[in-house]
């Protein structure tokens, strides 16, 4: 009956080293007010200068995007007042952004694809950040200041669904190409977003509602399907024109709610006009080509892990997903493994032992660790069973991968005659299933394997021990 109509504003702090406009660090929980100096705590007379890696990182992620690179660009002055923004301003981008329509594509499990497109990319200096404690609030200017790059998308969500996958897929690519870290718990990755409902069919825009700074997907999702059902029912209740005003609010991740946090501000609040203090900013041929040339996106590395080591979509794309993830699983094939088993050894037999957001590569296993266990079960040193054991091990204990199959005792027994005598044993102590097996009863062949694997406390070569029993079957 409804339709959800989604746009994200992302704010991405840029990881450079020092601010925007100023010489001060970027560096995250130092003490506070420590990192500031005349320019970003807005002292009379203290003019601002661009960070030219600033610019450069903006640049980058146009070209990532697909998008137009503005060779000219400027920078504007948008008024308010909050305690913890001591200019009473923000400079930031308005009318002429370095980055402008461009795009990104999500990708549905079922493999289908969609294009969002992206409406600009624009600089901004951050504000500080406001410290509640008990009836006192204390403002924090360290971050005052610090680059970011605010990505707008067009209203093309059509679900929370969509919303996350285009902002993992964004995170994703920012983490590509090194222009942020991107870690949301500390605010390098934030996202308001702009949510509204219309009746399917309609292609009249409603009133949008703004959710500001969200930061986790999570989060993101349930307070999209919150808002949502909270507009729905205003609809449905006739109360719609009343209730859903334009308006910024927050979510509550304890009430699970959105809460009104303040009317929303239009352009002309903001009182907009050319930044004074600053020229116009300007992409020479140098820069340009610069920033044209970028890392292996996630797409492209997705593409080339399918054509080159013949993995399926699916896998390369949970690969893929995030840079410390493909980067792992290349390590591993430089310890001379085949991609078929180092990809289910990492999405599946690793990745469904960890919890509590621990990634392969924050795991106490490395690649070459997983690589090398893999390598033991190609060489026929240990087997499957034996290795997920061995994988546990290390897991809980940590140790050397091939000290903990010996301490475990489960290194396979390849050797002949060991074996030879061992399945003797057992086809002497079952001469009647013998007489059967030979007499037409092929299924039998199963139950010798089983005896032996258990005479042998499941050390022996499966393939060796096929081998002989095949033979001495034969006979």
């Amino acid at each position: 009956m409804f339709e959800t109509i989604i746009g994200l504003e992302v704010h991405v702090q840029l990881n450079t080293e020092s601010k925007l406009f100023c010489s001060c660090p970027t560096s995250f929980n130092h003490t506070q007010n420590t990192n500031t100096c005349p320019t970003c705590l807005a002292l009379p007379g203290a003019l601002p200068v661009l960070n030219k890696e600033a610019l450069r990182k903006a640049g980058m992620f146009g070209t990532a995007v697909g998008a137009t690179i503005n060779r000219t660009s400027f920078f504007d002055r948008k008024s308010y007042f909050y305690p913890d923004s001591p200019s009473a301003y923000q400079i930031t981008q308005l009318y002429t952004p370095i980055v402008e329509h461009g795009h990104l594509v999500i990708d549905f499990e079922d493999g289908n694809h969609k294009t969002i497109r992206i409406n600009r990319a624009h600089l901004e200096a951050d504000a500080g950040k406001n410290i509640h404690d008990g009836p006192i609030s204390k403002v924090d200017l360290n971050r005052a200041g610090t680059p970011l790059l605010e990505i707008v998308s067009e209203p093309d969500m059509r679900s929370a669904e969509e919303a996350i996958l285009y902002l993992k897929k964004l995170h994703s690519i920012v983490r590509y190409i090194d222009i942020s870290d991107a870690n949301m718990q500390e605010g390098s990755f934030r996202v308001d977003v702009n949510v509204s409902i219309r009746p399917r069919g309609d292609e009249k825009l409603y009133t949008r509602v703004e959710i500001k700074n969200i930061n986790s997907f999570r989060f993101i999702q349930r307070a999209i399907e919150l808002e949502v059902a909270r507009q729905k029912e205003a609809w449905e209740d006739g109360t719609y024109e009343d209730e859903i005003v334009q308006e910024t609010r927050l979510f509550d991740q304890v009430k699970q709610e959105t809460r009104s946090m303040r009317g929303k501000e239009e352009a002309a609040d903001y009182r907009y006009f050319p930044e004074p203090d600053l020229l116009k900013v300007i992409v020479d041929d140098a820069m340009y080509a610069d920033i044209c040339t970028i890392p292996e996106l996630p797409d492209a590395k997705k593409e080339r892990f399918v054509k080159e080591f013949g993995i399926n979509d699916y896998n390369a794309s949970v690969i893929t997903a995030e840079l410390e993830t493909a980067h792992y699983f290349e390590e591993m094939l430089e310890q001379g493994i085949t991609a078929k088993n180092a990809v289910t050894w990492l999405t599946v037999e690793l990745a469904g032992r960890l919890s509590g957001g621990v990634s392969p590569s924050t795991s106490p296993i490395s690649a070459v660790m997983l690589g090398t266990l893999v390598k033991r079960i190609e060489e026929s040193v240990i087997s499957g069973k034996a290795a997920k054991e061995v994988l546990d091990y290390l897991l809980d204990k940590g140790g050397d991968i091939d000290e903990v199959i010996e301490k475990l005792g489960l290194k396979q027994v390849s050797d002949t005659g060991a074996l030879e005598a061992l399945i003797d044993e057992i086809l002497s102590a079952n001469a009647d299933k013998v007489a059967e097996y030979k007499s037409g009863k092929d299924k039998l062949f199963g139950f010798f394997v089983g005896q032996a694997m258990k005479a042998s406390k499941g050390s022996a070569n499966p393939n060796t021990l096929n081998e002989i029993l095949q033979a001495k079957l034969a006979q």
